[in-house]
């Protein structure tokens, strides 16, 4: 697969630059961003009910709930951010448009997770040390709000688009369900039993759950911007079935990567037995490519074998 000298005579260049053509196919994808600016309008909201109800109530359950719904204000208006800006059409500057963005804002919120794990486990681990009165009953009622808030944001984002923007501003609701279904066990074991050390105990649970999430974002994120290979293309079959189609001797230089999500893109060279070939050549490469491997983007760079 690795790029080979090749030498042409002048005719054979006029031709190749003739016969040579690139095949490029830009699939628009759902960034879903009305639903990102409807989840950001409830979370906020909600996050500032949360913060007062937190510090009254001294829950660090309520409190790690709404520090993660705050965080998901802001991960949610960049993710906004990024879905308006993503729809801008490619310039000069930017020949792929601005699509990318929603890479960088999926990255800048798994980090933003990952500082909101480390605060969660710091001040769980003060609070098992010194347990803090905590009022049960409040706890109880706020989380349950919490609950029902969340499970609307998350309707909005399952049906707003399948980007990993999208996805990564779900994967922040997910976590705010699960801290305020702790925040409401917690407030209920509190109320029924002055248990206070159950609210750290389940704070530390949840912190859990959501590095698994974050992990996972992170990783996929940085998989992205690395230009690897897709996790649903197989890179060997790619190549043995371009190779496979007659007329064609050889493929190297193959590359696969995301431009972002649902758009994936390969160029790739093709050493021919003839440029008489080309077109039929180019038309079943895409075809292929397209059907049985989900690429669209193509760009394909014909060159005579060596005879």
């Amino acid at each position: 697969m690795s790029a080979h000298p090749h030498h042409h005579d002048a005719a054979e260049r006029v031709s190749l630059d003739r016969n040579t053509t690139q095949a490029q196919h830009h699939v628009g994808h759902e960034h879903g961003g009305d639903a990102l600016f409807k989840a950001l309008f409830f979370t906020l909201g909600f996050a500032v009910i949360e913060v007062i109800a937190g510090f009254w109530s001294g829950s660090l359950a309520l409190l790690s709930d709404a520090g993660h719904m705050v965080t998901d204000s802001t991960a949610l208006g960049l993710a906004a951010l990024a879905a308006w800006l993503a729809q801008k059409p490619p310039s000069n500057k930017f020949t792929y448009g601005l699509v990318r963005l929603e890479i960088l804002a999926a990255l800048f919120n798994s980090l933003l997770m990952f500082g909101l794990i480390a605060f969660i486990v710091i001040e769980a681990i003060e609070r098992l040390a010194n347990p803090q009165p905590v009022i049960g009953s409040a706890v109880m009622l706020v989380a349950f709000i919490g609950l029902l808030v969340n499970l609307v944001v998350a309707w909005l984002l399952q049906h707003g688009g399948d980007g990993l923007n999208t996805r990564a501003a779900f994967l922040h609701v997910l976590g705010d369900l699960l801290g305020s279904l702790a925040a409401l066990i917690a407030g209920a074991v509190i109320w029924a039993t002055g248990y206070m050390p159950i609210d750290p105990i389940l704070s530390l649970l949840v912190s859990g759950l959501i590095l698994v999430s974050a992990w996972r974002l992170l990783a996929e994120s940085i998989h992205i911007l690395m230009e690897g290979v897709p996790a649903q293309v197989n890179l060997d079959n790619v190549l043995l079935d371009l190779d496979d189609i007659p007329g064609v001797r050889r493929v190297h230089d193959l590359h696969i990567w995301t431009l972002s999500s649902g758009q994936v893109a390969l160029s790739a060279h093709l050493e021919l037995d003839s440029f008489e070939d080309w077109d039929r050549i180019l038309q079943v490469s895409r075809a292929h490519l397209d059907k049985h491997h989900g690429i669209r983007h193509v760009t394909l760079q014909a060159e005579l074998g060596p005879r």
